[in-house]
This record gives C-alpha cells, sequence and structure tokens, in this order.
C-alpha cells in the first residue's frame, strides 16, 4: 500500500512543476487586461502674473495669463538679464507696457502669509530720526511695530522708550557714501538670517509701506522660491567693472531694484547670497565692484547666482513723478515716496482731511484712508 501511494505523489509533483514551467513560457506573451493606475502627477502650476522669479530664454514669446483669468495681449520677457530688454511685463491692448502684477489682481493660490513673516528694515540716520522716522512710526510702523527693525547709526533711547519701535544702532557711519551704506545693509542682512523669518524687506525712511498690499504681492510666490522683487530706477541694466575669472577680469551687466523705492528677497534666494553677503561680505564684495549697496544687492542676485529681478511697478521712490500715479490706484500700491527739499511738491495726488501744510507728504491722508479708526484721523461729521 505504500509504494503505489509514493508513486502518486511523486507524479503529481512532477506535473505540477511542468505547468509552473509552461506559464513561465506564456508570461511573456500575455498582455494585461488593464493599464495600470498612474501616479498622481502634480498639478501645473498656475502661470505667475508677474513673470516667473528665473524665466528661461525659450519663454520670451510666450503669452502670459493674469491670474484673475483675463489676457494680456502680446506679452513680452526679457530673454536676458544682460541685454537690456525689460522682464515680466506685459503689453496692453493700447500698445502700453505695463506690470501683470498690477491693479486689481486676485491670486488663486497664495501662499500662507502673515505680517509676522516679513522682516521689514527701515535704513535712516540719526539726523531724520525726528523729520522722516516719527512720521513712519506714527503712520504705517504702527501697524506693524513688532516686525520693523529701523537701521540706523546713532542711539536713541528716548524715542526708543517712547514709540516702543525696534531701534538697532549699526554703528556705521552717519555719512551718505557708499561704505556708509553697504556697511548697513550688511548689518540688515545678518539681522534678517538670524530673525527665521519667511521675507527681507528693505525700505528707506521715506517710504509708506502699504501693509495689505505687500501682505498681497508676496503670497503670491513662496519664501523657500529665488524670489527677488522691486522697481529699477533706470531703464536700462547697469554695469559692475569687475568679476574674477579664470580668464581675469570681466564686466557684468544687471539689473538692480532701487533701495529708496523698496524691494524684497525671498529667505531661500537670501541663504544663498550668505557666500556674498554674511558676516561683513557684504562690504568686501560692494568694494570688489565699487558700488552702492542696493546695486551690490542686484550684482550678488543676477550677476553671481543668475537670478532675474522681478520688475513690478508697485513700488515708487522720490526719482519718480509721483503726482502722475492715479489718484484711484494709490491705495492699491506697494510703496509710496515723496520729494525731497528740492521738489516738495513731487507727492501723491490724494484728498482728505488733512490740507497741503499740515500733511506735506500726504501720508496722513493716506494712513487714515486706510486706518480711519486712528485717533489723530479727522472724523466725518454726521
Amino acid at each position: 500500500m505504500h509504494m503505489p501511494s509514493l508513486g502518486v505523489s511523486k507524479f503529481c509533483f512532477l506535473s505540477s512543476l511542468a505547468f509552473c514551467g509552461f506559464l513561465l513560457l506564456l508570461l511573456p506573451t500575455l498582455k494585461p487586461l488593464s493599464r495600470p493606475l498612474d501616479l498622481l502627477q502634480p498639478q501645473a502650476r498656475v502661470k505667475q502674473a508677474y513673470g516667473r522669479a528665473n524665466a528661461s530664454s525659450e519663454d520670451a514669446d510666450a503669452s502670459i495669463e493674469r491670474i484673475d483669468g483675463g489676457r494680456i495681449e502680446g506679452s513680452v520677457l526679457r530673454k536676458d538679464a544682460r541685454n537690456g530688454q525689460r522682464k515680466d511685463a506685459g503689453v496692453n491692448s493700447d500698445g502700453e507696457l505695463v506690470p501683470i502684477h498690477g491693479l486689481n489682481s486676485a491670486p488663486k493660490f497664495r501662499d500662507t502669509l502673515e505680517l509676522k513673516d516679513i522682516f521689514i528694515a527701515v535704513k535712516t540716520t540719526r539726523k531724520y530720526h525726528k523729520s522722516r522716522l516719527e512720521l513712519l512710526i506714527s503712520t504705517w510702523i504702527s501697524q506693524a511695530k513688532e516686525h520693523t527693525y529701523i537701521f540706523t547709526d546713532g542711539d536713541d533711547k528716548e524715542l526708543e522708550k517712547r514709540t516702543g519701535v525696534n531701534i538697532i544702532n549699526t554703528n556705521c557711519s552717519a555719512a551718505h557714501t557708499r561704505q556708509a551704506l553697504c556697511c548697513k545693509m550688511s548689518v540688515e542682512y545678518d539681522k534678517f538670517i538670524e530673525s527665521q523669518k519667511k521675507w527681507f524687506c528693505h525700505m528707506d525712511d521715506d517710504n509708506y509701506v502699504i501693509l495689505s498690499s505687500l501682505l498681497r504681492l508676496l503670497s503670491f510666490y513662496h519664501h523657500s522660491q529665488d524670489v527677488y522683487l522691486g522697481r529699477p530706477s533706470l531703464d536700462h541694466p547697469i554695469e559692475a567693472a569687475e568679476r574674477v575669472k579664470s580668464s581675469g577680469l570681466v564686466s557684468e551687466k544687471f539689473w538692480f531694484a532701487t533701495g529708496g523705492a523698496g524691494f524684497c528677497i525671498s529667505r531661500g534666494l537670501a541663504l544663498k547670497m550668505s557666500p556674498w553677503a554674511s558676516l561683513g561680505n557684504f562690504i568686501s564684495t560692494a568694494e570688489k565692484i565699487r558700488l552702492p549697496d542696493d546695486c551690490t544687492i542686484g550684482y550678488i542676485i543676477e550677476a553671481l547666482l543668475e537670478v532675474h529681478l522681478i520688475h513690478t511697478h508697485l513700488f515708487h521712490s522720490h526719482l519718480e513723478n509721483l503726482l502722475k500715479l492715479p489718484t484711484s490706484t494709490v491705495l492699491e500700491q506697494v510703496t509710496l515716496s515723496y520729494g525731497g527739499y528740492e521738489n516738495r511738491r513731487n507727492v501723491v495726488s490724494v484728498v482728505g482731511g488733512f490740507s497741503w501744510i499740515e500733511d506735506p507728504t500726504r501720508y496722513k491722508t493716506v494712513h487714515c484712508q486706510l486706518y480711519p479708526e486712528t485717533d489723530w484721523c479727522p472724523k466725518e461729521k454726521r
């Protein structure tokens, strides 16, 4: 009885091996009954309303879609940061060059951003604490006191105690020289890196910052991207006379955002600037090319890191004709400015409860339109 049973088992085992071998031979010829499920792919990025932070030359003839669903006709992108063409601008139906980060833009996707995420640096000098700085402290800085840092060249304990603002004495020279300006910018950069905040925004002591517009603009980007936002004071790139390569000294053309209008840099990009900007290296870099602070920022970003400036018309300096800014758009800008002693009438055109004598910069009038609950703002008669 035992022997026949063993023979049957052996026969079954050999039959199974043969069947499995047959199946293996057939597998390459078999087609799947259904297509495997594709992995979920990330959604295509919405085209940025002011061009990407680092557009390539292939984008030069591509059309740009507005973030509000409209379209800019005959859009123009700068092919090369060094050939003088403008980047990140569109041409409207009237043939005018306009920024696409324009008015009434409403990004569909925003980075979650609050004022506490922005390091707002205001550069000033001790002699302007009363004539310029106190106006800013009583207006827009009062709405962002904890997130605004004033970089100056002298102590002012009385002002600091009375207003509660963050005053940082850079111990730089009070002279308006290239070296003194770069010294202050070097301290600004290091303090921003220490802060761990997402965005670095540099302002001058004659800028009014419309905080809601600043938040709106920055929220369109992400702080980990390479983003350099600002407004050039020139209509062409400038040239640095020196850059060391194996072949010797060569010149570099690059755009820069004028510090007089303010500019913003993402944390991701700021960290990449470290070899040329941190711990005093900014001063050395500026001396190497012998250019002021805002030009040196542009040199590091555009010439060395090859990241393009994103041009925006929402930043303004005293170098412009501010009266040309339409009254209906004033409150939608990011920064405002006013003329100096040589041109006191170069201010934005707004009307309100203050006369020109009471409010020569028009900043009080702007502030009361933005924050009518401010205790010193004129109250409407009922």
